[in-house]
């Protein structure tokens, strides 16, 4: 009798150390990002902070990547959590389009926020003499990784411009910082960047020589045929020399996340980011554009749960 009560005290006894285990297990919340010089990876790094100290139990890192394409492979692959994305990229994702970069639809991501627009923004070294898009012609220029996010805007605006890689001297696939830097040491003329006002790499740019800003007028983003790209325009003195607003291409960028995070983990970073949003924007100004009457709107992919429980709760759906 006393072995038998001795045994069902250890099994007890053992059950609630592996219940305590299971419950104890931390949150693991990779948050994918893009290069280290864009607007994706500081923002990464401002929603890592709010998690970490907002989410008990929570183990957060933030990755570093090229961006939009390959962070939707990776989530959909489950290495991941969360990942910041273009929406024309999002809906090609959902939709299985292999020649933006993948190979069946995937259909496991889910949306937790609409957030900023990227704005396309293509600079010029003045000494270049570029001053239109048909300017580009004969010129050398970078455009972004391959099918990236970036890359895959360049080819939409180069075409309904009338316009493709071929008539370009040269066209390399690099990141910012690096596409800055070729600029400066006069081996490159232009660069096509898609990002969130103020990005790091072009304010440099603008402060070492004098720079060309590009316009994208309102007939070529028309004639790209795609509601993800919406007439904009980068306003006079966003970047030191720029005197006068330049109209260009927005597209919104969109938090997304996947059907195997749990609801309350969803809940609680979507709650998070919007309880937090002035101190999201200390982290880059391009969070300020970030509002809550339009996070939940016409979103390309279906709305996460745990996402789709906090909008419900603030009256934004």
């Amino acid at each position: 009798m006393r072995m038998t009560k001795r045994f069902s005290l250890l099994a007890a006894a053992a059950a609630f150390t592996a219940s305590t285990a299971v419950l104890a297990a931390p949150t693991f919340i990779n948050i994918l990002t893009g290069g280290t010089s864009g607007v994706y990876y500081p923002i990464g790094v401002g929603l890592s902070q709010l998690y970490s100290n907002g989410i008990e139990g929570s183990k957060t890192s933030v990755q570093a990547t090229k961006a939009s394409v390959e962070n939707l492979n990776l989530l959909e692959s489950g290495r991941g959590e969360l990942a910041l994305a273009l929406g024309d990229s999002v809906a090609d994702a959902w939709n299985g389009v292999e020649e933006a970069g993948f190979k069946a639809p995937l259909k496991k991501l889910r949306a937790i926020a609409g957030t900023y627009p990227n704005y396309i923004q293509i600079v010029a070294s003045q000494e270049s003499g570029i001053k239109t898009l048909a300017d580009l012609k004969g010129k050398t220029i970078s455009v972004g990784a391959p099918k990236s996010g970036t890359e895959l805007n360049a080819r939409a605006i180069f075409k309904a411009a009338g316009l493709s890689y071929d008539d370009m001297a040269k066209v390399e696939f690099l990141p910012y910082a690096e596409s800055v830097e070729l600029i400066k040491n006069r081996q490159l003329d232009a660069t096509l960047q898609s990002s969130g006002l103020g990005m790091a790499a072009i304010r440099d740019l603008a402060a070492t020589l004098p720079i060309t800003f590009v316009s994208v007028p309102a007939e070529v983003t028309a004639k790209i045929g795609n509601d993800a790209y919406q007439p904009a325009s980068i306003p006079a003195g966003t970047y030191d020399g720029q005197e006068a607003d330049v109209p260009t291409v927005a597209i919104t960028n969109i938090l997304v996340s996947h059907d195997g995070v749990s609801e309350e983990v969803a809940y609680q970073m979507t709650k998070l980011m919007f309880d937090n949003l002035e101190r999201l924007g200390n982290a880059h100004s391009a969070a300020k554009d970030i509002k809550l009457e339009t996070a939940a709107k016409n979103l390309p992919i279906p709305l996460h749960p745990g996402a789709e429980r906090f909008y419900k709760e603030a009256g934004a759906l």
